[in-house]
């Protein structure tokens, strides 16, 4: 018999210094990705987070011979982007150095932080969910890293070629500050791989019952609506560009509807 560990068991306090090591705990595993990304620092800064400025990157590359394939917009077809990088502070590159690691070490502990969380919260669950601890750790570490490599290799080097070549006069010349490119790929890449954990989130929220499938069924023309114009703000003006931002944006948002329904179903059989 499935049977939930009574929350009387540990007080408020307890919660508290449980969640006090589980940070702790995610902490050290961040800082731990941190000191290995450091080490592979020249390998990050060089081919990864300035891979999209060169115009040999291969998002250049798929969508130019894409383009000429299909006789489209050809503005990807490029040898350089028309900016250059620069620092413009004494201890820019250091603090960049640091930071960049220890986002670098997020994405790599992101796994031991999902089993951390699934840890705290899991006194409340029953047996049987339990058990699927190595499967949900599995399913919402490949979402993740498809999201942020789904941000790196689409939309980061989209956003940079479309804001590089974004001029309101002739005269005005990029010189980007280092800060604010690296800062786009990181945000762009994280936001991405977070953004792709929607199916995770919607099954807890629909297991409270504080997101139903009729609720995402109702507002789905919104959120096409909303990819349709994201999509359109970081491609160049043909169809099949659109398609490839829109299409694993809408199967991520129709995934979640699905995942909602199986849930309300199954809760509804627990109460019947």
């Amino acid at each position: 018999m499935a049977n939930k560990k009574s929350a009387k068991e540990m007080s408020f306090l307890d919660h508290l210094e449980e969640l006090r090591w589980v940070l702790v705990r995610s902490t050290v595993a961040i800082l731990i990705g941190g000191c290995v990304a450091y080490y592979f620092s020249d390998f990050i800064f060089d081919t990864v987070i300035f891979g999209p400025k060169d115009g040999n990157f291969i998002t250049y590359r798929f969508f130019c011979n894409l383009a000429t394939q299909y006789d489209l917009d050809k503005s990807f077809c490029i040898t350089e982007l028309p900016f250059e990088l620069q620092n413009r502070t004494m201890e820019g590159q250091f603090s960049m150095l640091i930071w960049t690691s220890i986002t670098c070490g997020f994405v790599i502990a992101f796994p031991y932080i999902l089993w951390q969380l699934w840890l705290f919260v899991s006194p409340a669950l029953y047996d049987k969910e339990k058990k699927n601890i190595k499967l949900f750790i599995f399913i919402a570490s490949i979402l993740f890293f498809l999201g942020v490599a789904f941000g790196y290799f689409v939309l980061t080097p989209l956003s940079i070629n479309f804001l590089a070549n974004l001029t309101v006069s002739h005269h005005v010349k990029n010189a980007i500050d280092m800060d604010s490119y690296i800062g786009l790929v990181k945000s762009t890449s994280l936001a991405t791989g977070l953004v792709f954990e929607l199916p995770i989130v919607i099954y807890f929220l629909s297991k409270l019952g504080i997101v139903t499938p009729k609720f995402l069924a109702d507002y789905r023309k919104y959120s096409y609506v909303i990819i349709l114009i994201i999509a359109a703000i970081v491609t160049p003006p043909d169809v099949i560009s659109q398609m490839i931002v829109t299409i694993p944006l809408v199967i991520l948002y129709e995934a979640s509807i699905f995942i909602s329904r199986f849930v309300t179903k199954k809760e509804a059989l627990k109460t019947t």
